[in-house]
């Protein structure tokens, strides 16, 4: 800051010290004559004739004083435009997704990140500049002014010079920062040079000293050529030789348009549930994915004392806070802090909270799907709706309940129903009624089931409800009835070879079910066996026994698993059952010999060894044998509600979305409350702090009455912000050309020096936060080149053109001085070209991006960088005040 000021006073120096053509010939008399005119919207300060030297002085520093105070109100109302644009700009919409052969509907986002970047997020970050031009010649009749050109010459060089000097100095030794889409950067450059160029062109060459119809036209239509070209090199457009829309996912999650197929296919990676991809953003989400999923383990076992959800939401403030934002959050970011009002921690926390309830509640309303319809009025039905019952349990009962209104008398008839098991032969058939008294709310009958000592398999039967009376039949109005063997010890097995389960269950119950038969006390053994899970990674190994008892017709296999936290998993192992054995029962006999009661043990294999052959063929039939399915393979993968939370929440860690508001009340609370400049949300606001804020607190407060961004999608608060602008904008150009007249500076240098700068400070602030937390340097420096492009295109492709067509009318010509213009634009150019240059060769391997490295060549780019914009001012200056000769 302390060589910009130095710069500053050397201009006022040289303008001191040579006389002004807006100051009267020096003479003996300290009182001086100001050529000072009315300006748009202010006027001059009288008296013009006959001022003193002090009184000049004074004036001075009021009207520079009121410029800082103007380019802290428009700066503040410039960041209510860009969460307008913020808000545009995020606009989505549902799609249809071709998805392992299904379709789904997904949300997409609407603009396409380089178009948003070089229209409105551009538009944002360069209106005053813009506008000023506009409004400068506008006022001064459609005739050329120095104020609005130079302003926009002087804004570029510093958004190239030193903000990009800052940007590479602030990076920590050793790191290094990126443009990731260096296509897009080399195009948006190239054109940001060329305008300039064209600048110089339409000054001196085509038609010197005369801007025509035509030329304006052409200036304005580069503007819609730059957005196309970015875009055909961002989406690679001509590489492909059919092309059709269809959409991609952006670095923060976020579907964002691009070539396809005319609808989004999200195919499958091999091994993985992620989104194939052939470009880098799609290993930007797994990489935002990764992040999120490290960060909760992290966390974990930083706060194993926390639940879940608290883990989860500080896992994503860490997100939001740490991922990648646009231009407008940092730019809205910056100026709060200038401003007293305190950074977005506490509104990251806020949306942190408020994001995870509302994933968490959309998963279980998902999950729960839609509820069951309970029939209105009296209904009766079965519950439970399932038995299983031994061969030799003689009989059972039936549950009959009835709900809805109790009162009055409700009927309902009863039948059994053959399955494989037969009426006469398995059980004996049942018919009949059951009736419901007035407040009666369960019945019951009973079924007999008929022992034999035939081996047979499991055999089921049905029990039906029909012909209600004062009732409807709910569901479910038939029951299963399973009838088990107790003539054989029964077939043992897993009810299913295959099972699924997710790394989040702990500890996995695996059922072993007993058919067949359910006679006597079994041991089976089981193990488990590595697939591609590896015991002590994905679970625990065990091994073991299990025993059924008598009649007992399952047990479950304990499996502990271990929960990773993963994104995918998809990992295998099994378990194996062996054969099962045959125990025998214990009783106890009187051995006449010891005078004692012994334990014996029965023995079936011995008692086997002591049958006749054909009695013991017999028997062994009704040994327990293994079934069919005696190996299970579980596949072990992560948590559905894990993945889907993750999937949900990495859109969401988009913190710029947060800059937006909802309501008047909501905008007043902000503007009226000082909040701390600290990263922590919990410090209190330091002195600094409350004298910024109640420095700034008019502008606040003024500007808190442009409809909030959540009224009518962002568009009102977009064209209310932009009038205000153009407000405050007219202020500022009255008020810096009669500060340059009072001074006797030229306006020409004074939007080179203190206009360009004041407009450019928060910006600088913005391009510095987002060189520290960005992985990338499109956010600090890809943005600046684009930007200076559109304030020519624009700023003076408008601005000109209406002129030029307003003298058309009048049959007069539209003529400009190039003078110190056309010098200026040559001494940017010329640097310009070498500065790209120069961010080019820094992605050499010795250093490997634009921004930071090592110390040396961080030290050596800024102060090349920053000494180009001295040189600049330096040159620039003295052309203007005829010291060297320009064109």
């Amino acid at each position: 800051m302390r060589p910009a000021l130095a710069a500053i006073a050397a201009c006022c120096v040289v303008a001191r010290a040579e006389p002004s053509a807006r100051l009267a010939p020096r003479n003996t008399t300290p009182h001086h004559v100001l050529a000072c005119s009315d300006g748009l919207v202010l006027p001059a300060w009288l008296p013009l004739e006959d001022v003193p030297t002090l009184e000049i002085a004074f004036r001075g520093v009021v009207y520079f004083l009121a410029l800082m105070y103007l380019f802290i109100g428009v700066s503040i109302v410039s960041d209510r435009f860009m969460a307008a644009i913020e808000v545009i700009t995020s606009r989505e919409k549902e799609v249809r997704v071709r998805r392992n052969g299904s379709e789904q509907i997904v949300v997409v986002r609407v603009w396409n990140e380089t178009v948003a970047n070089l229209t409105l997020m551009a538009l944002g970050s360069s209106a005053p500049e813009i506008l000023l031009s506009v409004i400068e010649i506008a006022g001064k009749n459609f005739e050329a002014g120095d104020l609005g050109p130079g302003t926009i010459v002087g804004s570029a060089a510093y958004n190239l010079f030193v903000i990009i000097a800052i940007c590479v100095s602030v990076i920590p030794d050793g790191e290094v920062r990126k443009i990731k889409h260096l296509r897009v950067f080399l195009v948006t450059a190239t054109w940001s040079i060329f305008a300039y160029v064209w600048l110089y062109l339409i000054l001196d060459v085509i038609s010197p000293s005369e801007v025509e119809v035509w030329e304006g036209a052409v200036t304005f239509l580069f503007f819609p050529a730059t957005v196309l070209t970015a875009y055909i090199a961002d989406r690679r457009l001509l590489v492909y030789k059919y092309l059709k829309k269809g959409y991609r996912v952006n670095e923060r999650g976020v579907i964002v348009e691009a070539e396809g197929d005319g609808s989004v296919e999200m195919a499958l990676k091999p091994g993985g549930d992620d989104f194939a991809s052939d470009d880098e953003e799609g290993r930007e989400v797994e990489k935002s994915r990764r992040e999120y999923v490290t960060v909760l383990r992290e966390l974990r076992r930083q706060h194993p004392e926390e639940d879940l959800e608290t883990v989860e939401r500080m896992a994503l403030e860490t997100l939001m806070s740490k991922g990648p934002k646009s231009r407008a959050f940092y730019r809205v970011a910056a100026t709060r802090k200038m401003t007293g009002g305190g950074d977005f921690s506490r509104k990251i926390s806020e949306r942190a909270q408020s994001d995870l309830s509302e994933v968490k509640a959309e998963l279980q309303r998902r999950e729960s799907g839609s509820p069951t319809l309970e029939p209105r009025g009296p209904n009766v039905r079965f519950d439970p709706d399932h038995y299983t019952v031994m061969e030799n349990c003689g009989s059972f009962d039936v549950r009959v309940v009835r709900a809805g209104d109790l009162n009055g008398e409700v009927t309902v008839q009863y039948t059994t129903e053959d399955g494989t098991a037969e009426a006469g032969s398995d059980y004996i058939a049942a018919q009949g009624a059951l009736i419901f008294r007035t407040g009666e709310t369960e019945k019951t009958f009973s079924v007999q089931v008929i022992d034999d000592d035939v081996f047979e398999e499991d055999e089921h039967f049905y029990v039906r409800l029909t012909s209600p009376k004062g009732a409807c039949l709910a569901s479910p109005s038939t029951a299963t009835v399973v009838i088990l063997d107790d003539d054989h010890s029964g077939v043992f097995s897993f009810p299913q070879r295959d099972f699924e389960l997710t790394e989040s269950v702990g500890t996995f119950d695996l059922r072993v079910v007993r058919t067949a038969g359910a006679r006597g006390k079994v041991r089976v053994p089981y193990w488990t066996e590595d697939g591609t899970a590896k015991n002590g990674a994905q679970y625990e190994a065990g091994q073991g026994h299990i025993i059924f008892e008598n009649n007992e017709t399952e047990k479950f296999i304990p499996l502990h698993i271990i929960e990773e936290d993963s994104y995918e998993k998809d990992v295998l192992f099994y378990v194996n059952l062996g054969e099962p054995e045959l125990l025998g029962e214990t009783f106890e006999t009187f051995l006449p010999d010891a005078s004692a009661t012994v334990s014996v043990q029965f023995s079936p294999a011995n008692h086997l060894a002591t049958l006749p052959e054909e009695e013991a063929v017999v028997a062994m039939m009704g040994l327990p044998r293994p079934g069919e399915i005696t190996r299970a393979q579980l596949r072990v993968k992560e948590s559905k509600e894990f993945k889907n939370t993750v999937d949900k929440l990495v859109q969401r860690a988009n913190a710029s979305i947060i800059i937006g508001t909802s309501s008047w009340k909501e905008q007043f609370s902000e503007a009226l409350t000082a909040s701390s400049g600290s990263d922590d949300p919990d410090e209190p606001p330091s002195c600094f702090d409350y004298v910024l804020h109640v420095v700034t607190l008019f502008w606040k407060i003024v500007f808190a009455l442009i409809p909030p961004t959540d009224i009518g999608g962002g568009y009102v608060c977009f064209v209310v912000s932009i009038i205000c602008i153009g407000l405050v904008t007219a202020v500022i150009g009255d008020v810096a050309s009669h500060f340059g007249c009072t001074l006797g500076i030229k306006d020409s240098v004074t939007a080179i020096v203190f206009v360009a700068l004041g407009t450019s400070i928060p910006d600088t602030f913005a391009s510095k936060v987002a060189a520290i937390q960005d992985k990338y340097a499109d956010a600090s420096v890809g943005n600046v080149t684009g930007s200076n492009a559109v304030n020519v295109f624009l700023g003076i492709g408008v601005a000109w053109t209406l002129a030029a067509i307003v003298h058309w009318t009048r049959g007069e010509k539209f003529l400009i001085d190039p003078g110190n213009l056309a010098f200026s634009v040559t001494m940017f150019c010329s640097e310009a070209a070498l500065a790209v240059l120069v961010l080019v060769l820094r992605r050499r391997k010795s250093i490997g991006g634009e921004l930071g490295g090592p110390k040396g060549y961080k030290v050596v780019t800024s102060m090349f960088f920053f000494s180009l914009w001295l040189v600049y001012l330096t040159m620039s200056s003295l052309e203007a005040y005829d010291v060297i000769t320009g064109f």
